[in-house]
């Protein structure tokens, strides 16, 4: 019975070292294995096995994109001022190997070298760079991180400047500043809101005027037109009218020249064109003696034609 036990036993042990010899690596995951102490090679994603009391995993390596935060650090800007800057650093193992053997503690020299590039380059910049070039620092410090960290086998992809404390004084002035700029921003808002409104007044009374102007313009012109027309139809009228009296005189000479009269006839006319000339105007009218005469024969005729009608 004794004997079996430790068969049992024996199986079971060599079972269970057989089952520590296989191993799985999970996806975004290397395994960096080590043999007598020696790096043996890099196990990627899949199943792998392992020599028993010789072969060892040093180091499981996560291939994933990682985020750092590093707390703030105190840098000199080129104008003397203090501040406190802290980063982010998004970074990423490419070369597992030499992230399990180039840095002893990768993390902590990441920090570091970050805050020595980061004091490098603000002692560059004065205050006010410094608070309105975050992109360019971000190039930079990428840019420098990437290359001292390629011999370890990172990656830098992105840096972030978090946040930029700058002392408390500076700060206050910083707020006055605002303050004062954004009033004189508000004085010059109101001073142009006002000239234009002075502007808009102006023009509009200046349209009016001359909307006034074109108004009494265009009123003159029709009353002058029609003046002007009346005027055209008075003397249409006045010329009808005379054309008329020339063309009734001109009838009645022409009837007076048809019918032939004897010279009595045409004195006794003359006669009448005299008295009408006259008008009851005239306070004295010379007479021809041929005309006189004619007179006094029409006078007779009156008289004898009146004695006749008071006998009858």
């Amino acid at each position: 019975m004794g004997p079996l036990i430790a068969v049992i036993i024996l199986v079971i042990i060599i079972v269970a070292i057989l089952v520590s010899c296989i191993k799985i690596v999970p996806q975004a995951n290397a395994f960096v294995v080590e043999r007598l102490g020696a790096y043996q090679g890099t196990w990627d994603v899949g199943l792998h096995f392992k020599m028993p009391f010789i072969d060892r995993i040093a180091k499981r390596v996560l291939l994933k994109e990682q985020v750092v935060d590093f707390a703030p650090q105190p840098v000199i800007t080129k104008d003397n001022v203090t501040m406190r800057i802290d980063t982010v650093v998004y970074f990423q193992i490419t070369d597992p190997k030499l992230f399990a053997y180039g840095v002893e503690n990768p993390i902590m020299a990441i920090e570091n070298l970050t805050a020595t590039t980061l004091r490098n380059i603000i002692g560059d910049l004065e205050l006010d760079e410094t608070l309105t070039s975050r992109e360019t620092i971000n190039t930079k410090m990428r840019a420098s991180l990437d290359i001292a960290t390629d011999p370890w086998g990172i990656k830098v992809n992105r840096v972030e400047l978090k946040n930029i404390i700058p002392p408390q004084a500076i700060q206050d002035a910083m707020e006055k500043q605002m303050k004062a700029e954004r009033e004189r921003r508000e004085a010059i808002l109101r001073a142009e809101g006002e000239k234009k409104s002075t502007i808009l007044v102006a023009e509009g009374k200046k349209a009016s005027a001359i909307l006034d102007a074109e108004a009494e313009k265009q009123a003159a012109i029709l009353r002058a037109e029609a003046q002007k027309e009346a005027t055209v139809k008075e003397a249409e009228g006045q010329a009808e009218a005379i054309l008329k009296i020339q063309q009734a005189n001109a009838d009645g000479l022409r009837f007076l020249k048809e019918a032939s009269p004897d010279s009595a006839v045409l004195q006794l006319k003359s006669l009448e064109a005299f008295a009408r000339a006259a008008d009851g105007k005239a306070t004295k009218i010379i007479i021809p003696s041929e005309i006189q005469g004619i007179a006094g024969l029409a006078k007779s005729v009156v008289e004898v034609a009146a004695d006749g009608k008071s006998e009858s």
